[in-house]
Order: C-alpha cells, then sequence, then structure tokens
C-alpha cells in the first residue's frame, strides 16, 4: 500500500469534532444545568421533584450550545448570547414548574448564580479556567 493512502497515527484525533463531540457536549450541559436548576429549585421552591428540572435543561443547554460561538467574536454579543439562554431557561423554568414570568425570574436569577459559581468552581479544580 503506497504511503500517501495510510494515515498516520498522529493524524487520529478522538476528540475532534463531529456528531459525537456534539452529542456529549450536550449531554454534559444538560447534565450541569439539572444539576444546578435542581439545587435552585430546591432552595428557592423548597421540596421539588428533579424530574422537572431534567426536563427543563435542554433547552437553556441547547440555546447555549448554539450561540457559545458568537461569544467568542466580541464582550457584547458574550451578553447576548447570555440573554438569549437566561429567556430560554426563562421560558423553560416557567413552563416545566407552571410559575408565572414574575416567579420563575428569581429562580432563573438563582439558577444563573448557582451555574456560575459551581462552573468556576469545577472549571478551576479541573485547570480550564
Amino acid at each position: 500500500m503506497p504511503a500517501s493512502l495510510v494515515a498516520p497515527v498522529a493524524q487520529v484525533d478522538i476528540t475532534g469534532g463531529g456528531p459525537l463531540a456534539l452529542v456529549v457536549t450536550f449531554l454534559v450541559t444538560t447534565l450541569f444545568y439539572a444539576v444546578t436548576l435542581h439545587l435552585a429549585a430546591t432552595f428557592f421552591i423548597g421540596d421539588v421533584p428533579s424530574q422537572r428540572a431534567a426536563y427543563a435543561a435542554p433547552v437553556p443547554a441547547a440555546v447555549s450550545i448554539l450561540l457559545q460561538q458568537y461569544g467568542l467574536q466580541s464582550s457584547l454579543l458574550v451578553g447576548v448570547a447570555i440573554l438569549a439562554t437566561l429567556v430560554s431557561d426563562l421560558l423553560a423554568v416557567s413552563f416545566v414548574y407552571r410559575l408565572k414570568f414574575k416567579s420563575a425570574i428569581p429562580l432563573v436569577l438563582l439558577h444563573f448564580a448557582f451555574a456560575a459559581v459551581l462552573g468556576i468552581a469545577l472549571g478551576n479544580l479541573l485547570g480550564v479556567l
């Protein structure tokens, strides 16, 4: 076999971007948002089933993953991406927990605070930040 047809082992990358990487990223992000939303809901509402957080978490996870590429371009777009994620979180939390927007806003802000603190802590622990 000619050498030009054989790919060197160094070029094969298991972490390359592709459908599997997107699915795993979405699942990990959804799990992270579900855990932080359940913590925030338990703190804000009281005893709530964890399934509700699992139902609401995919919405902000999808929005944040879809808009993350725009956050790399300018600080204004970072704010737009965060705002869009918060609005999608508000809609999902309001629907899943059956709360009015006025009641869901503090829960979403608490969720944002929990996610930010836990995300920074995990980032520092894993050496990403």
